[in-house]
């Protein structure tokens, strides 16, 4: 009963909450929530106002059980004049719990790419996210994408 409380009050906060944001943000699933290195998720959008800076992020989400506090990523970016790689490893835990946020056995995270918003050129944008971990497949993951969000004036 308790649970069926909660969904209902989270679905409610969710809908009287929810304001028009200019945010891009999509997610892969993996199935049998293993996430292989040949995986390589894509993510393409378009940025039209270059008025404004925007935060990027990485969005995680693993089971309880994932083995590791953190997860090394490539990140490959295409922008409108080039492509680069971007390795870098992102902190999921301290010694002692899970710094994003969780439902039952579900942490899902957003973490910045960018310490202060960055400006964005006019034009498409592919972010490609390949996990880089000693773990092969890498167990426990359920989701990864990305977020971009426009900052507020």
């Amino acid at each position: 009963m308790n649970k069926i409380v909660t969904v209902i009050l989270f679905v409610l906060f969710i809908a009287t909450s929810c304001t028009t944001l200019d945010v891009y943000e999509k997610q892969t699933a993996f199935t049998q929530h293993v996430w292989k290195s040949k995986e390589t998720p894509s993510f393409t959008f378009a940025i039209k106002d270059t008025t404004v800076a925007y935060n990027v992020f990485l969005v995680i989400r693993h089971e309880d059980a994932y083995h590791f506090k953190n997860i090394w990523l490539n990140i490959i970016v295409k922008d409108p004049d080039s492509t680069y790689t971007i390795r870098r490893e992102f902190m999921l835990a301290d010694n002692t719990h899970w710094l994003g946020t969780g439902m039952d056995d579900i942490i899902e995270h957003r973490i910045s790419f960018n310490q202060l918003p960055i400006n964005l050129k006019k034009g498409n944008y592919t972010f490609t996210l390949q996990q880089i971990m000693r773990e092969d497949p890498l167990q426990y993951i359920l989701n990864a994408g990305i977020r971009i969000e426009k900052m507020k004036p």
